[in-house]
């Protein structure tokens, strides 16, 4: 369906990725990862027609729609939802609206109005008559409720954006779909919402995402983007993990032997290629020395931090009470938080879960003493030490100041040079990027100073909001075990299902509205309260 050969992309000297062949077809949905940089988006911008390679060539089969989740989910906010929805199909959108520019003339000619015809006839090849109607369908299956489909797209919403965007992927059937990041900004029960939808839809799909758990729903093969070359493996993203460690101990193997006959070989030739009875053997062993092939193994391109937290001073019981909490932003009647009321001890890890706009970030930032209780009060004990990292920790990296002096302001002492260069090689920060700005870093990049930080203030309580974002998988997962082995209390936002089921030993939900479902155990054991098949 979708294919490509020779596919090659070079921004400077050296290429980000080349001789790409592959091809993606048969309705399978192919999870397209690698590491930050390795040029995923890059690919899918030129599988989507968005980018032109530097060698190679991308073809789509003949007859064949492709459609592509368009990324900005506040570009359509004066536009209508339905419409949103209809300019999905490229070719029936452009076919209506210069039809009706041209009815709308007072000083159309008569050609315009036989061009006007034809753009009809267009028009209902496309099924136009009824896109209207295929339009509110869609949008009803993917939840938006009729009220909103005749509204603009501002009263959409900010967790229901994206499925009117994939409403509008989906709305002219495209027989090939390019997802990038589809999960961004979603909550948990949009991601599973996602889940259903795309595993209900009959097409080839190639997504990128960062979520091991969505991919592990969704996908039915992996595209593996490394060392500049892609190789797809059958499965879901646990079998692609398990079939690259594999085939690596097979490679190793296979040298390892090859190694130990080169050894008998070479010790054979030695002790005889002297001896004139056992020449012509000798000889013939240095033929065999010649065909033994020792296969390279490279080192993966994949970088992992090393990530690891520690508290100053323990705390034995309670961490924080907050009693009959509430919370509205100045010149709003709407309450965020309303009477919330819970005791977090100390060493739990607690996940704050909920939709968007239920007030997860605001509880966060209430915690963190960035923002006042409108009545209600946080009680923090008296050995708590809180250490907190924002969901958008923009404003901590205002200053020009470089990677190396933005990190020594968290050592404590004024000569810890060793310490801050380990903390930043840790992180995968070394050399001359120590000298860079912090203004040029990367969101994913910020995010990791930001855990050097709480490495080196060593808070007893870690309040982290959404601290996956913008991560690649390797920090993803490097991040994960260093929480995992972190003595003191955690609490955090997090919509990845991987992320909260291997971490929280409590959960709290919030609803829209200002109420909470408080339930201790893990986040498995909760679904499964809930009814909800894990």
């Amino acid at each position: 369906m979708l294919s490509t050969s020779n596919v090659a992309v070079q921004f400077g000297a050296k290429p980000l990725f080349e001789q790409v062949t592959v091809k993606f077809s048969d309705g399978n949905r192919y999870g397209l990862i690698g590491a930050n940089g390795s040029g995923k988006s890059t690919l899918m911008k030129v599988l989507g027609g968005d980018l032109d390679p530097s060698a190679g060539d991308v073809m789509l089969q003949a007859g064949m729609r492709l459609g592509k989740l368009n990324q900005n989910q506040f570009g359509y906010e004066d536009d209508r939802v339905l419409d949103v929805v209809m300019r999905g199909h490229t070719e029936l959108w452009a076919a209506m609206n210069e039809r009706d520019r041209i009815y709308a003339d007072p000083n159309a000619t008569d050609a315009d109005y036989m061009k006007a015809a034809e753009l009809e006839g267009v028009f209902a090849e496309y099924g136009g008559y009824d896109a209207e109607a295929r339009a509110g369908s869609i949008l009803t299956d993917a939840g938006i409720h009729e009220s909103r489909h005749n509204g603009p797209m501002r009263e959409v919403p900010p967790g229901l954006k994206l499925r009117v965007l994939l409403a509008q992927a989906l709305f002219s059937r495209p027989d090939v779909l390019l997802l990038d990041e589809p999960t961004n900004n979603l909550d948990i029960n949009s991601i599973r919402w996602l889940e259903s939808a795309l595993n209900n839809y009959d097409a080839t799909m190639v997504i990128i995402s960062h979520d091991r758990h969505f991919l592990n729903q969704v996908c039915t093969h992996v595209a593996d983007l490394d060392f500049q070359q892609l190789k797809v493996y059958p499965g879901n993203y646990d079998d692609f993990m398990l079939a690259s460690v594999q085939a690596r101990a097979r490679v190793e193997a296979a040298n390892a032997k090859a190694k130990d006959r080169i050894s008998d070989l070479q010790e054979f030739v030695r002790r005889f290629s002297a001896n004139a009875s056992k020449a012509r053997q000798a000889t013939s062993r240095k033929k065999q020395l010649e065909k033994i092939k020792i296969e390279e193994i490279r080192p993966s391109s994949r970088q992992n931090p090393y990530i690891r937290f520690e508290q100053g001073k323990k705390l034995y019981r309670s961490a924080v009470s907050v009693e009959k909490l509430s919370f509205s932003y100045p010149g709003s009647v709407e309450k965020v938080l309303d009477n919330v009321t819970v005791n977090i001890e100390g060493g739990e890890r607690v996940a704050i879960i909920g939709p968007n706009g239920a007030g997860k970030t605001t509880l966060m930032r209430l915690l963190a003493g960035e923002l006042r209780p409108t009545a209600g009060r946080i009680v923090w004990v008296e050995n708590a030490q809180a250490g907190y990292m924002p969901q958008d920790p923009q404003a901590e990296f205002d200053d020009k100041t470089d990677l190396f002096s933005w990190m020594s302001q968290y050592t404590g002492k004024a000569d810890d040079d060793q310490i801050v260069r380990a903390t930043l090689g840790r992180l995968l920060f070394s050399g001359e990027e120590t000298k860079k700005s912090v203004k040029v870093l990367s969101g994913g990049e910020k995010g990791r100073m930001i855990y050097g930080k709480l490495m080196l203030t060593k808070p007893n309580v870690l309040l982290m909001d959404e601290p996956t974002n913008h991560m690649d998988m390797e920090t993803i997962e490097s991040l994960q075990i260093g929480l995992e082995h972190y003595p003191g209390t955690l609490i955090f936002v997090s919509h990845d299902r991987e992320f909260v089921g291997g971490l929280a030993t409590r959960i709290i939900e919030l609803r829209a509205g200002g109420g909470i479902t408080d339930f201790r155990g893990t986040y498995d054991e909760y679904l499964k309260g809930q009814g909800i098949e894990v």
